[in-house]
């Protein structure tokens, strides 16, 4: 053991404490202490904490946007630091994907040398701080959901991942970055409506090829952020979009995720699908809130005004996840009628019963969560704005979704 991990393991247990002179102390005691033995010391430990994470169903992208809710930035520099160190030590077989996730998060490793005083800018006190603090928040993180083998376990995927890099899926992406675009509802819905007709195909065909394959496809997964504010209503859009494509969602809110389940394209569907219609959501909120405010009879000062604005807000959102949920059952349901083939329906309906046991063997003790409406201005409004993003113009809207009364 060297003379800087009694110093560390003291300032660990200072941090995770109330008794903030304490931990003050315990940084001190790490600063005028070997500042090389420190660097170690520290990089030893959190690749050791991360590599544990690896076989309780982490990955890197969950890791990295976790530290970046909870972190500074150089916090969360450090540990993407410590991703790339215990890279070097990982034993074969290492997945594709995990290099991958990698590479998309910028973690590479130069040198152990001087590895803290480089991210420090002169400031090594709170560079230290930073780094014990990245060391709590690993070394406290619970197991979750395995989506993927880790590294060094066998190479037989235990469940696919959602396709990325078809012509079918890039043609989607552009019409969606169209709709999301455009200032014009009848333009943005035209767009829309041909991605999800688009992806409903892509996903009955799939589904009908999968189903005479020697070694079909197996449910896979994928987590979705749900970042702050109004983080219930970005997981019930996505819950909703989910619902659509034959998927199941579950939310764990203290870590700021919804993991969804599901068959390869419909996964990708979900993924395009909710991203799209977070940010149409997102803009057609504020436009809302804009205009409401401009009508001035409802508009507030201070804490008053700042509550009237989150409540409409967070219903306006809700409602607007609701409504699109109706609206793209409805459009999956009409591309599955207009498909004539008898084989279609039961092999939809083994693909969902695989994915809800898939759902119950990996989230055993789920809750459900009631869904409460703060301000019928804004329910009204996030309805109106899921008409106006109309998935299929050949199909009309759906009867109103009403919130609690």
């Amino acid at each position: 053991m060297s003379s800087a991990e009694p110093l560390l393991a003291d300032a660990l247990a200072a941090a995770r404490g109330t008794d903030v002179r304490a931990a003050e102390r315990t940084l001190d005691a790490l600063v005028v202490a070997d500042g090389a033995a420190v660097d170690a010391a520290l990089l030893t430990r959190l690749s050791r904490a991360v590599g544990r994470l690896w076989p309780r169903g982490w990955q890197p992208v969950d890791l990295d946007r976790l530290a970046t809710r909870r972190l500074t930035p150089r916090g969360a520099r450090l540990l993407r630091d410590a991703l790339a160190a215990q890279r070097r030590g990982l034993p074969a077989p290492v997945p594709a994907w995990f290099d991958e996730q990698l590479a998309e998060l910028g973690a590479h490793w130069d040198a152990d040398a001087g590895w803290l005083d480089r991210r420090a800018d002169g400031d090594r006190i709170t560079a230290l701080r930073d780094a014990v603090d990245a060391l709590v928040l690993v070394e406290g993180l619970p197991p979750i959901a395995l989506l993927r083998p880790p590294p060094g376990a066998a190479a037989v995927p235990l469940a696919a991942a959602p396709a990325t890099g078809s012509r079918m899926l890039d043609r989607v992406r552009a019409l969606l970055a169209k709709a999301e675009s455009s200032g014009y509802p009848a333009e943005a819905e035209a767009f829309t409506a041909k991605a999800q007709e688009l992806m409903a195909r892509h996903s009955i065909d799939a589904a009908l090829l999968d189903a005479t394959a020697e070694r079909p496809d197996q449910p896979g997964g994928m987590r979705l952020g749900t970042d702050t504010p109004y983080a219930a209503a970005k997981a019930l859009l996505i819950q909703e979009v989910a619902a659509a494509n034959r998927c199941e969602s579950v939310w764990s809110d203290d870590l700021g995720f919804a993991t969804v389940l599901g068959f390869p394209a419909d996964l990708a569907a979900v993924d395009l699908l909710h991203t799209s219609l977070l940010v149409q959501a997102t803009a057609a909120m504020l436009r809302g809130r804009s205009g409401r405010g401009a009508g001035g009879g409802r508009r507030g000062r201070g804490t008053v005004s700042g509550r009237r604005t989150k409540g409409y807000d967070e219903s306006f959102l809700n409602a607007f996840a609701l409504r699109i949920g109706e609206r793209l059952r409805a459009a999956s349901t009409a591309a599955t009628e207009e498909r004539d083939d008898d084989r279609l329906l039961p092999v939809l309906a083994a693909r969902s019963d695989a994915v809800r046991s898939r759902a119950e063997q990996l989230f055993p003790g789920t809750t459900r969560h009631r869904l409460q409406v703060r301000d019928s201005e804004g329910w009204a409004s996030g309805t109106t704005a899921a008409d106006h993003a109309a998935l299929n113009a050949h199909h009309p809207s759906p009867h109103p979704v009403h919130g609690p009364r």
